[in-house]
C-alpha cells in the first residue's frame, strides 16, 4: 500500500482549501441565495455587510476534513492503479487511461463518506449572512463544532449525510475526469517519455484538471448546496434529489446548474496549481527513489 500517497494529499488538500475558501464562499451563497445577482454583487456585499471574516465562515471544520478526504482521495487513487496492474499481472507495464479514469472514480465516491459532515457544516457557515459586529440578529450557528451539534441535535446523525447522494454523483465522475486530465497533460507536456515536470508544467497540469473536474461536477455541486440547506432558513420545498432537481428545472430552468461554473472554475484552476504543486513536491521528499516521484504513466 502507498502510504506516502495519503500523507500527500492530505497536505496538498489542506492548502488547497486555504487557496480557495473566500470564492467557495462566493460560490455558495450564488447557489443557494436568491439575493445575490453574480460573483461581483455577492462579493460586495459579504464585503460591505461582514467584512473579510464573511469569506471565511466555517473554514476551520473543513481544512480538518478536506486533509482527511485529500488523503483519503490521493491514497484511493494510487492503491486502486496498482491492484489493478496486479490484478492483470503486469506491474511493469504502464497504466491505461480507462485505468486511471476508474481509479479516479473509486477515490471520489471514497471520500465521499467522510467529507459530506464537514461539508455540510461548511455550507451551513457560509450561507449564514448575518454578521456578528451588527449584532442584528441573533447568529443560529456560533462556529463549527455548535453547527455539528445542532445538527445532530434538530435532524438526527442523517443531517450530517444531507446531499451525500449528489455529491457522490458529482465527485465521482468529477475526480475520474480530474486524474484522467492530469495524467494526459502531464503525458502531452513531457513528450510521452512521462519524465519528471518542473513545478511550472505540474501547476499548468493542476490548473487545468482541477476546471475540467468542476466542469463536470457542477451540475451536482448545485442539487447538493440546496439540498444541505433545503429547510434551514425557509420552509423545506424539497422531498428528496429527484424532487429537487425537477422543481430547480422547472423554477429556474436547466442554465441554474451551470450558474456558478464560471467562479468554480476560477477557484479551480489556483487551488488545484496549489494542490498538485504540494503533493508532488512533498511526495518527492518522502520517496527514496526518483522512480516513485512521477504520476503513473498511461498507454493509449
Amino acid at each position: 500500500m502507498y502510504i506516502i500517497d495519503f500523507l500527500s494529499g492530505s497536505v496538498a488538500g489542506a492548502c488547497g482549501v486555504a487557496v480557495g475558501y473566500p470564492l467557495d464562499t462566493v460560490k455558495v451563497r450564488i447557489q443557494t441565495q436568491r439575493q445575490f445577482t453574480g460573483l461581483y454583487h455577492c462579493v460586495v456585499e459579504t464585503l460591505s455587510n461582514e467584512g473579510l471574516h464573511g469569506f471565511f465562515k466555517g473554514m476551520l471544520l473543513p481544512m480538518t476534513t478536506v486533509s482527511l478526504t485529500s488523503s483519503v482521495v490521493f491514497g484511493t487513487y494510487r492503491n486502486c492503479l496498482q491492484c489493478m496492474k496486479q490484478a492483470r499481472g503486469a506491474d511493469c507495464v504502464p497504466n491505461t487511461k480507462l485505468e486511471v479514469f476508474l481509479a479516479g472514480l473509486a477515490g471520489g465516491i471514497a471520500q465521499t463518506s467522510v467529507m459530506s459532515p464537514g461539508d455540510v457544516v461548511k455550507v451551513r457557515l457560509q450561507c449564514q449572512t448575518e454578521s456578528k459586529r451588527r449584532g442584528a440578529k441573533v447568529l443560529k450557528y456560533h462556529g463549527p463544532v455548535h453547527c455539528l451539534l445542532s445538527i445532530v441535535r434538530d435532524e438526527g446523525f442523517r443531517g450530517l449525510y444531507r446531499g451525500a447522494l449528489p455529491l457522490m454523483l458529482r465527485d465521482g465522475p468529477s475526480y475520474a475526469t480530474y486524474f484522467l486530465t492530469y495524467t494526459t497533460i502531464y503525458e502531452w507536456l513531457s513528450g510521452g517519455s512521462m519524465k519528471k515536470l518542473d513545478w511550472k508544467g505540474v501547476m499548468l497540469a493542476g490548473g487545468i484538471a482541477g476546471m475540467a473536474g468542476w466542469t463536470v461536477g457542477t451540475p451536482m455541486d448545485v442539487i447538493k448546496a440546496r439540498l444541505q440547506m433545503d429547510g434551514v432558513r425557509e420552509t423545506k420545498r424539497y422531498k428528496g434529489f429527484l424532487h429537487c432537481v425537477a422543481e430547480t428545472v422547472r423554477v429556474e430552468g436547466a442554465g441554474v446548474f451551470f450558474k456558478s461554473l464560471g467562479i468554480n472554475c476560477l477557484r479551480a484552476f489556483p487551488v488545484n496549481m496549489v494542490v498538485f504543486l504540494t503533493y508532488e513536491a512533498l511526495t518527492h521528499f518522502l520517496r527514496t527513489g526518483p522512480e516513485h516521484v512521477d504520476p503513473p504513466p498511461i498507454v493509449e
